[in-house]
């Protein structure tokens, strides 16, 4: 076996620098989220139900399986998840007319309303975030010692926090 394939690079202070504020956006983004969500009046599992509904490619519906896969879920969660939805006026539920084991699941008009208002917040956190979102760019493992910026320019031009998403210096 060879030795670069089974011995990761090393990684460097910069890159668990780089790590560590990516993943703090992540959760920062995650955070705002759940609090927008259940101001709405919803559960964060419930808006992402809706968003997959409406993000689904190519239609405006989707099948109970399709929609645990979009979600990362087991058939039986997404059942249930689908019908607590329904009784609150989210979504509807329809047979597929090709299989009769399957179910469509469509967005309501309420909770076409509600991802509306939901999406346009996300959409503009996600904007007021800016780069802080994106992952770390990694130098090129080919790069040679010499070619390889200082560390002090590697943290000059490493990707930053937005100040709001900033950790509070305590």
């Amino acid at each position: 076996m060879n030795d670069a394939v089974a011995r990761p690079e090393p990684l460097t202070k910069q890159d668990f620098e780089a790590l560590a504020r990516f993943r703090f956006a992540i959760r920062a983004y995650l955070r705002f989220s759940e609090d927008a969500v259940r101001a709405a009046g919803l559960t964060p599992q419930q808006y992402q139900l809706l968003l997959a509904l409406k993000g689904f490619p190519g239609r405006d519906w989707a099948s109970v399986r399709e929609l645990a896969d979009r979600l990362l879920l087991r058939h039986h969660s997404v059942v249930e998840l689908v019908g607590r939805a329904q009784k609150q006026g989210l979504v509807h539920r329809s047979a597929h007319p090709s299989d009769g084991r399957a179910v469509r699941v469509t967005l309501a008009p309420a909770g076409e309303r509600v991802l509306t208002r939901l999406g346009a917040l996300h959409r503009d956190e996600l904007r007021r975030m800016d780069t802080a979102i994106l992952p770390p760019e990694w130098e090129s493992a080919s790069s040679s010692p010499e070619s390889s910026p200082s560390p002090e320019s590697e943290s000059e031009s490493a990707p930053s926090c937005s100040p709001s998403l900033a950790p509070s210096p305590d």
